[in-house]
């Protein structure tokens, strides 16, 4: 196993330096660690990110990662941390980049450069079979509804339940988990009696069987950023992802995840874009 490890490791590194004597590198880009691209990500979160039988990450956004690090002439480096902890990782130069389906927003513009590279909905999952009869939010006042900690999906959810609140209905019982992985494990345990998180994620559960995704489509339209501290990578990240585009390779890796591309997002400018908006 360890001389399998060591080909693979070998063969990757021939590759990517293949890769760059084969096309123009950007010059001088400003990284943790020469030659590498590390990358934060919450390897939890099927199809988008996950750990497959082999103890491999996989999934869209490693594809992606992957992609992104041969065009810009540097060996992908991954780090599979918990949500919470990525935002103060890049600005601590932990890594260069966060890949792990950040959702854009503004208030994140401001500290960060996002690249917007897909778009995303929000559903509701339950127990198998949805034994609740969920049919929307409202059908979840007064029950008890889990969500990864720290990220958009459970400040949107706190907000649905504020509202539902000064409209009279119980509070839901919102408990909060570190990752997606843990929040599906008390799913199945019959400790929630649902789950808010991304559309994708709810297909791929509702496909194995194992849970059931009865609302889906909530506030669609936001976007997944990719993240990084410094400018000019944001740049070349963006500038990799046109040049993915043009050749198809971009569409390609979306449908095969059967991820929305950016061109659905109701503000998308015309192409990929860098937003950085600093107070």
């Amino acid at each position: 196993m360890a001389l399998r490890h060591l080909l693979l490791a070998a063969a990757s590194t021939l590759a990517f330096a293949g890769a760059a004597h084969a096309q123009d590198c950007p010059a001088d880009l400003p990284v943790v660690e020469d030659g590498k691209l590390t990358m934060s990500i919450n390897a939890t979160i099927p199809p988008t990110q996950y750990i497959d039988e082999s103890g491999e990450i996989v999934g869209l956004n490693r594809e992606l990662g992957d992609e992104l690090a041969k065009r810009l002439c540097l060996e992908p480096e991954y780090k599979n941390v918990s949500f919470e902890v990525q935002i103060p990782g890049l600005a601590s130069d932990r890594w260069d980049m966060i890949n792990t389906g950040l959702y854009y927003t503004p208030e994140r513009a401001k500290i960060m450069k996002l690249v917007p590279y897909r778009v995303n909905a929000l559903a509701l999952i339950a127990q198998a079979n949805n034994p609740l009869g969920l049919t929307g939010p409202e059908d979840l006042a007064g029950h008890v509804v889990g969500v990864e900690i720290a990220g958009f999906e459970e400040k949107k959810l706190r907000e649905l339940n504020d509202s539902q609140v000064a409209k009279g209905l119980d509070p839901m019982d919102i408990r909060v988990f570190n990752t997606y992985g843990d929040t599906f494990l008390a799913l199945g345990a019959g400790q929630l009696d649902a789950v808010f998180a991304g559309d994708s994620i709810g297909t791929y559960y509702q496909e194995q069987g194992r849970f059931t995704k009865p609302v889906t489509g909530l506030l669609p339209g936001t976007p997944s950023a990719f993240a990084t501290d410094e400018m000019a990578l944001g740049e070349a990240i963006r500038d990799a992802l046109t040049a993915m585009s043009e050749d198809g390779s971009y569409q390609e890796i979306m449908k095969k995840f059967g991820a929305t591309t950016i061109d659905a997002w109701s503000e998308y400018p015309g192409g990929f874009e860098v937003f950085y908006t600093p107070e």
